[in-house]
């Protein structure tokens, strides 16, 4: 059984290029697979339907009554679809302003939130990061004193808890507005910081949240009141189904009788947001073509490699059965569905990732297609199509002379290359890095084609005549923040150092780990680049764990994360081994904060890790020590 509980993500990018290739796989190996698919805002059912080859069951039964408004100026108007506009007046805001506040909080938000918080919870969605971070500070400054007093004590344990996940230090923004039981919540944060601050609003520490459209995509934080602060995501104007995400988190069952949304709204986007509230939800279309390497090129390739389908006959007959097959009448005329898939197995081809004829005779010939060994490495390495054959030829020219005196040159072979176009250095910072490089770390920036002469005139401004690639100068900046994360092991000064939000860091720092990962899996399978094994194993570990490399033994053991690791580091439990043959009393008398609980089941993965890793040796002696059967 296969429970897929969002749907509506097929439409989203390269994420929905991923799950339909996933889906379609499943259904066309495994006929006794059931998939179960779940969600609130998808339009056209019929395609998916025949997509999955499923039932379809629809109810519009909602636990808790939803009130959708729409506020303009000082009026706030009901959705009502019997009215001629769509709207009906409900209510003129009966808040008293004076000047000053007007001009703080021209929109009445705070108006709209002291109507519900602290007694019931409420979520307000901002178009941008700063724009979360500014609605809560402002929100802050004018609530009334009283306010601080409600679950003052648990507000205080936030923020000590937020200090010890920042080593010491707490955003200035979340400081001054947890006292209040206020927060904001974007991808700015770090993982544990978030985690925090979910369970503080869940637990009804804090009463309002002001986030940015991807908490309603994800995490179930429901709330009695949800505002929309303006119908824009970023730049862009609110899609039917984003909205529906967001106004869906009014109401808490058993809690709330009722859930209401707000949508605040300018006069200039009355008839923009009279539309969006009354038109049908959007259709979900394949990402397949539009992500062509992630997509329609990433799937051809595993379905040789897999050999799931080796023909051109066969591989038509499998795309048949994808989205993308179901809705290939919306498909320029220009091509057929088989003569795109033609296409996109000669692209293979021509890349080297594949081998095999397919002119029109073969397609009626049952020619078979194979796949080559860099074909191999890329699907086992799961690695993004767009990039495999730079990737290769950059690794092939580290055999000539990779620089080992640091891991600079081989951190740069891991940074992720698709986070490069999100990158824009800031050249003074780039510039003091540059200056503390040794000798041999300047020569990996030779190397890869950074030249000092280009950072320093990009930093006092002069105009650059130099020829150089863009894609690699961001991609090595990037490399800059990864080697000084792994140097100094802390996100927080890091993201300090270089003007970098913790969240961005963080998600750095995981993106490199899970791509030195896939760059092991690339080089097992391609017998030349054997000398990198060893060095991307290790690297791999460092990345993932991010601490000194003596922790990492210890960070290892399920539940022991870079404080604990510390902790019991400092208190003589050095290796595995230390922990494994540990007594939990002592423990629990020596680590603070250990509960005997904690401790027991530390020691636990501690033994069950240690004897994986003694069984994982002794098949290797095993091995070695067998007899061969073709002694001559």
């Amino acid at each position: 059984l296969l429970f897929c509980p969002q749907l509506h993500m097929l439409g989203a990018g390269s994420r929905g290029a991923v799950l339909e290739i996933t889906l379609a796989k499943i259904l066309y190996t495994s006929k006794k697979t059931q998939i179960i698919g779940m969600s609130a805002t998808l339009n056209n059912v019929g395609d998916l339907q025949k997509f999955l080859q499923a039932e379809y069951y629809t109810n519009n039964f909602r636990p808790v009554e939803l009130k959708e408004y729409v506020k303009i100026r000082d009026t706030i108007y009901a959705v009502d679809s019997k009215t001629q506009n769509g709207f009906a007046f409900s209510r003129l805001l009966n808040f008293k302003y004076s000047s000053n506040l007007e001009k703080a909080d021209p929109d009445h938000i705070i108006a709209l939130v002291t109507e519900v918080i602290p007694k019931y919870s409420c979520l307000i969605f901002c178009p941008t990061k700063k724009n979360c971070e500014n609605v809560a500070s402002m929100v802050s400054k004018y609530l009334k004193k009283e306010f601080r007093a409600h679950k003052e004590k648990e507000k205080q344990d936030l923020i000590k808890n937020l200090k010890s996940i920042g080593n010491g230090t707490v955003c200035p923004v979340l400081k001054q507005t947890i006292p209040f039981g206020i927060a904001y919540h974007h991808s700015g944060l770090t993982n544990d910081e978030r985690k925090s601050i979910e369970e503080a609003y869940s637990a009804g520490v804090l009463c309002l949240l002001a986030c940015t459209a991807t908490l309603a995509a994800g995490v179930n934080l429901p709330a009695r009141r949800v505002i929309l602060r303006a119908p824009y995501v970023g730049n862009d104007f609110l899609k039917k189904s984003q909205y529906k995400q967001m106004t869906g988190r009014a109401g808490r069952a058993g809690i709330d009788s009722a859930g209401e949304s707000i949508l605040i709204a300018q006069e200039k986007d009355k008839h923009l947001v009279q539309d969006l509230v009354h038109s049908p939800l959007e259709n979900c279309y394949s990402n397949l073509l539009l992500e062509l390497t992630k997509g329609i090129q990433s799937l051809l390739l595993s379905l040789v490699g897999l050999k799931i389908a080796v023909t051109h006959e066969e591989v038509d007959n499998f795309m048949c059965c994808t989205l993308l097959g179901v809705q290939q009448q919306l498909l320029s005329k220009e091509k057929s569905f088989s003569e795109i898939i033609k296409d996109g197995l000669e692209n293979l081809i021509e890349k080297g990732l594949l081998k095999g004829g397919i002119s029109e005779k073969d397609h009626n010939s049952k020619s078979t297609l194979t796949i080559t060994p860099l074909g191999k490495a890329a699907y086992k390495g799961s690695i993004d199509l767009a990039y495999c054959n730079i990737l290769y030829r950059e690794l092939k020219k580290g055999l000539e002379g990779l620089v080992l005196e640091s891991n600079l040159h081989l951190l740069y072979l891991s940074t992720p290359y698709d986070m490069t176009s999100t990158c824009s250095p800031d050249w003074i910072i780039y510039l003091r890095q540059f200056n503390q490089l040794s000798a041999a770390e300047q020569k990996v920036a030779d190397i890869v084609g950074v030249p000092e002469s280009f950072i320093t005139k990009m930093a006092s401004g002069q105009a650059i005549r130099k020829n150089v690639d863009n894609a690699v100068v961001n991609r090595f900046y990037l490399t800059f923040v990864l080697y000084t994360l792994l140097k100094e092991t802390n996100i927080w000064s890091v993201s300090e150092k270089f003007n970098l939000s913790r969240g961005y860091v963080q998600n750095l720092l995981n993106s490199a780990a899970s791509f030195a990962s896939c760059l092991l899996h690339f080089c097992e399978e391609l017998e030349e680049f054997w000398v990198y094994k060893a060095l991307l194993m290790e690297l791999t570990k460092q990345l993932t764990y991010c601490v000194k490399t003596e922790l990492i033994p210890l960070m290892e053991v399920a539940g022991v994360l870079e404080a604990r690791a510390k902790q019991l580091y400092n208190a003589g439990y050095k290796t595995l081994a230390h922990l494994a043959n540990a007594n939990p009393e002592t423990l629990v008398r020596m680590i603070e904060h250990l509960s005997r609980r904690q401790a027991k089941q530390i020691i636990s993965s501690a033994k069950m890790l240690l004897s994986e890793k003694a069984e994982a040796l002794q098949e290797e002696v095993e091995e070695l020590l067998k007899v061969p059967m073709d002694i001559p």
